[in-house]
């Protein structure tokens, strides 16, 4: 890369693509300049520089290669009718923030060839390396803002914690901003965010606004202990909450938050089970999707781990999703909006608080979703067709990379944590790129996808472990009998699966003699990772319908021929289930056939099982095919003899 410096206000960097133009506040890349394709890039570029000269001033001239300057409109964020976009939209997206989420918007924009300009007073923040415009600025100057709007189709936020005044001024001077800034100067105060759900009939924790000492005090004979005092504003990751476990800590919870002069209300304590979240997506038209449920895992206040989907009854999630969109739709403007909740002891979903931007809570759609949050983000506020929320992987956990210590230490931990992800199936790394590392900054993040939640936390616990890095397979199919002498019969599923490449797991699990096993076994087997069970057995039979009654996972029973009756009473047993208990089954004895059933189901969403299935089918087909040739060629006789 050729380096030349025109002037101490500019830098123009040359590579082997495009050039970009370092102002004293602006980073622009500003190429290609028009060159046929037989013309050296270094020729062209010196050619050019040639005819750059500082004017008398000292200011940068560049009219006669580049029209950019700090305060006239980039050639990169016009849009006029010489000036083509060659991608899905010709809006410049103008990002008021460059940390993380507008890098990972960046990175989605990409994909789709929409330029991404951001605002940050970083020179080095997370987006700037991947943006196609960087204005090193505040995004809480008015001036600068209002300067930095001219140079794009539509404004928009990765950081709520702007200058709403400067956007409301702007929307009146027609510039298109999403969400519009009405939205956020609700979600900037989060005692106002409050009200706001509350008029809109929207589920919440109790809630006051405390002016003094008094009022905190009546909050808690109020509400009671443990009591949650919350900033107003600027409140995120943990900073701006307090809890006071009783009256006596009312006074230096108060003062941890900055003092009553900071703007301060209480919640009422939730007595929850589970944090989850939601992100909701809304188009310019006003259309809605929403992204499965999630279940999100704080430590010290700030999200540790993210689980997708949220492992919940269907009543929880439909419930879940309803207070959501309910909540972004009393909201304007389009964009993606992530929806916090708690689910209390009795079941109630309570709205805790909404982002107005892709959320820490959605960064797992990168991998596991159709389409992700960010690639959401950017259809909604340019005005494209929504794309698909829903998971195209069954299961997924996102782990955050969190500062363990200040400074190289730090880096030296991340790092290594890193080394050990990159060794585990299924794991994707993401590093933000911050030139800082402190503790509890969040540097980056990890997403595992696979078959079943419980197969991920196995994984991650191998990433956190300084222990072995080795992973070992979780059991697929579940092969389960009542006594000992069923394996003779039982061994044959094994077999096949075996012959498949399947997992699995033989376990003796008794319906009569140890029930609590068998209880522990059937609830327990679709969080560890099984996902089809096999549970043979004879007599009264009634240990593959105790376990479909116990598990979501579909069970196949194999009737085991017992000293009486041939069978015959185990087989009527398993397929004699009352309704609402399915149960299927095959021929008596006959595991190998239960074995292929399985393979077949988890086929539906294994691509080298059904190949395995259809070459299996093949195998079967040329083997009867030699046996019918050589009988015919030999005759019965000679057949039977041999």
């Amino acid at each position: 890369m050729l380096l030349l410096k025109q002037s101490s206000a500019a830098v123009l960097v040359v590579g082997n693509t495009t050039p970009v133009l370092h102002t004293s506040r602006f980073t622009y890349r500003v190429g290609p300049f028009p060159v046929s394709r037989t013309q050296s890039f270094q020729s062209l570029t010196m050619a050019n520089l040639q005819k750059l000269s500082t004017s008398s001033s000292g200011k940068l001239n560049t009219a006669s290669a580049v029209s950019c300057s700090s305060h006239e409109a980039s050639p990169i964020s016009e849009n006029n009718e010489n000036k083509h976009v060659h991608g899905v939209s010709e809006t410049i997206v103008g990002v008021l923030g460059g940390g993380q989420l507008g890098r990972m918007l960046c990175q989605a924009a990409s994909q789709m060839a929409i330029k991404v300009m951001i605002l940050d007073p970083s020179e080095n923040c997370s987006a700037s390396a991947l943006s196609y415009g960087h204005m090193v600025d505040s995004f809480d100057d008015s001036a600068t803002v209002e300067e930095f709007a001219k140079r794009c189709g539509v404004l928009t936020v990765e950081i709520e914690h702007v200058d709403v005044e400067t956007l409301e001024k702007l929307e009146k001077q027609g510039v298109d901003c999403q969400p519009k800034a009405s939205t956020i100067r609700i979600i900037q105060d989060k005692y106002m965010q409050k009200v706001h759900f509350s008029q809109h009939g929207i589920p919440l924790p109790e809630f006051m606004e405390i002016d003094d000492i008094e009022g905190a005090r009546r909050a808690g004979e109020l509400f009671g202990y443990p009591l949650m005092i919350k900033s107003k504003r600027l409140a995120y990751d943990g900073r701006g909450n307090a809890v006071a476990n009783n009256q006596d800590g009312l006074s230096s919870a108060v003062t941890a938050l900055g003092g009553f002069s900071r703007g301060l209300y209480v919640e009422k304590w939730a007595p929850f089970v589970k944090e989850l979240a939601v992100i909701v997506a809304r188009g310019r038209d006003g259309s809605m999707v929403c992204y499965p449920v999630v279940e999100t895992i704080h430590r010290d206040n700030i999200c540790h781990i993210v689980k997708a989907p949220a492992d919940l009854p269907w009543k929880i999630n439909k419930l879940a999703t309803d207070v959501a969109q309910k909540a972004v739709g009393s909201l304007e403007g389009a964009g993606v909006f992530a929806v916090e909740l708690f689910l209390t002891e009795d079941s109630q979903i309570l709205l805790n608080e909404v982002a107005p931007r892709p959320h820490n809570s959605g960064h797992q759609t990168i991998e596991c979703c159709y389409t992700s949050q960010f690639e959401q983000h950017l259809r909604a506020v340019v005005g494209l067709p929504l794309g698909d929320p829903s998971m195209r992987t069954p299961a997924s956990i996102m782990y955050n990379i969190l500062g363990e210590d200040d400074g190289e230490a730090g880096f030296k931990l991340a790092h290594r944590l890193i080394a050990r992800a990159l060794c585990i199936p299924g794991a994707s790394v993401h590093w933000y790129d911050k030139p800082e590392m402190r503790k509890q900054r969040k540097m980056g993040h990890i997403t595992l996808v696979g078959q079943s939640m419980g197969v991920l936390e196995q994984r991650l616990h191998c990433i956190l472990s300084e222990q072995s890095h080795q992973v070992h397979e979780t059991p697929r199919v579940g092969i389960i009998m009542g006594s000992d002498t069923d394996l003779p019969v039982m061994k044959d599923a094994a077999k096949i699966l075996d012959l498949f490449g399947v997992t699995h797991e033989v376990r003796i699990v008794s319906a009569h003699r140890t029930p609590e096993m068998m209880f522990t076994y059937a609830t327990s087997a679709h969080s560890r990772g099984v996902q089809v069970i096999i549970a043979g057995a004879g007599g009264a039979a009634h240990l593959p319908g105790m376990v479909a009654s116990l598990t979501p996972l579909p069970v196949i029973g194999v009737p085991v021929r017992a000293t009486r009756l041939d069978g015959v009473d185990s087989l009527l047993s398993i397929v004699q289930m009352p309704r609402g208990v399915p149960v299927a089954t095959v021929a008596i004895n006959n595991a190998t056939n239960a074995a292929l059933l399985a393979v077949r189901m988890l086929g539906i969403s294994d691509t080298d099982l059904v190949s395995r299935m259809r070459q299996y089918q093949e195998d079967m087909r040329d083997e009867n095919l030699v046996k019918g040739e050589k009988l015919e060629t030999e005759g019965w006789e000679s057949y039977l003899n041999q």
